[in-house]
């Protein structure tokens, strides 16, 4: 018999209609969410945890990073796996966290919905009962955490919401998905290579992220640094490219002594200091340090996780510039 520990969160999954208002709202507890489970797991032992019931637009990097703590502390208890809903906006960072700091190469898989738990067409109970048999898969051991969806299983580093409301929503861009759940069937296609957890007992949450647009000025990166940020993600143009006024910027928040990463807003692909006369190429040398195919919120969780061990100069280029790829 394999046990697995369903670890509730809130999110679309656990939503209802309020029939005064039409918000829709988690309002389901983890005991209620665990009814919609119905048959088909036989062999398999689920016991629902209860950590939070937020929305995950509400979500923090202090409550994420608690989570991945707790996740960590059920597995320690002896649970082959654990499963965890979570809202469909911010689950990618929370998977990835997780990712970064629970040790065990025990399964962790995220899930939930697009549809809330009153819909006539609700896809929650489906993506919950794949989840679980892949948590408790052998098959599934050494994957690090993931995101289970539609059928597909990710890896928390590449995978990414795609669409607002679709089912089919996370992908995982040039890296493709994992695997897939095929009823009763856990099917692998590939095994994630960038993979790394770091004994973490803080992180730093005042890491900040910001998009590069047409003719940005560099008012609001400054703003942010003055401000007390202690880390700054810029998401730049194609190759890690940014406004000349913003290369100025990035370049004099560096000499100040705060790290500024670069990534890119392109879907696919990674960042690479390859144009001069204030693009790429002029950030690097100014110590400006570039995030490989990591997308900006990847790379603000992971910026989170190495500030919270204390790294910087060298040492931060250096783990960052590997995760990257």
């Amino acid at each position: 018999m394999r046990k697995v520990c369903l670890i509730t969160t809130g999110g679309t999954i656990a939503s209802r209609t309020e029939p005064d208002s039409g918000h829709v709202t988690a309002s389901l507890d983890g005991r209620e969410l665990g009814k919609l489970l119905g048959g088909g797991l036989e062999g398999i032992e689920v016991v629902v945890d209860e950590f939070c019931k937020v929305s995950s637009f509400a979500m923090t990097l202090d409550l994420s990073f608690a989570l991945a703590r707790h996740i960590a502390a059920r597995l320690d208890e002896g649970f082959d796996g654990v499963v965890v809903t979570h809202g469909t906006d911010t689950m990618e960072e929370s998977a990835f966290l997780a990712d970064l700091i629970v040790p065990t190469g025990k399964p962790v898989v995220f899930t939930g919905a697009q549809h809330p738990a009153d819909d006539p067409n609700p896809d929650g109970p489906q993506n919950i009962r794949d989840s679980i048999r892949l948590a408790a898969s052998d098959a599934a051991v050494g994957l690090g955490a993931m995101i289970c969806f539609d059928h597909e299983f990710h890896a928390a580093r590449d995978v990414t919401k795609s669409h607002t409301s679709r089912t089919d929503t996370f992908f995982s861009a040039e890296h493709g998905k994992l695997g897939d759940v095929d009823g009763d069937r856990i099917v692998v296609h590939r095994r994630p290579v960038l993979r790394k957890t770091y004994a973490c007992e803080k992180i730093a949450t005042d890491v900040e992220l910001i998009k590069l647009s047409l003719g940005a000025t560099d008012r609001i990166v400054r703003l942010t640094a003055r401000d007390g940020a202690k880390a700054l993600v810029l998401e730049g143009f194609g190759r890690g490219n940014a406004p000349p006024a913003i290369t100025e910027a990035a370049i004099d928040i560096v000499r100040a002594g705060v790290p500024v990463v670069m990534t890119t807003r392109c879907q696919r692909g990674r960042v690479k200091p390859v144009y001069g006369n204030g693009g790429g190429k002029t950030l690097a040398e100014g110590g400006v340090i570039f995030a490989g195919d990591f997308s900006g919120q990847k790379a603000r969780v992971l910026l989170s996780v190495l500030l919270g061990l204390g790294l910087k100069g060298d040492r931060l280029r250096s783990e960052i510039e590997q995760m990257g790829g």
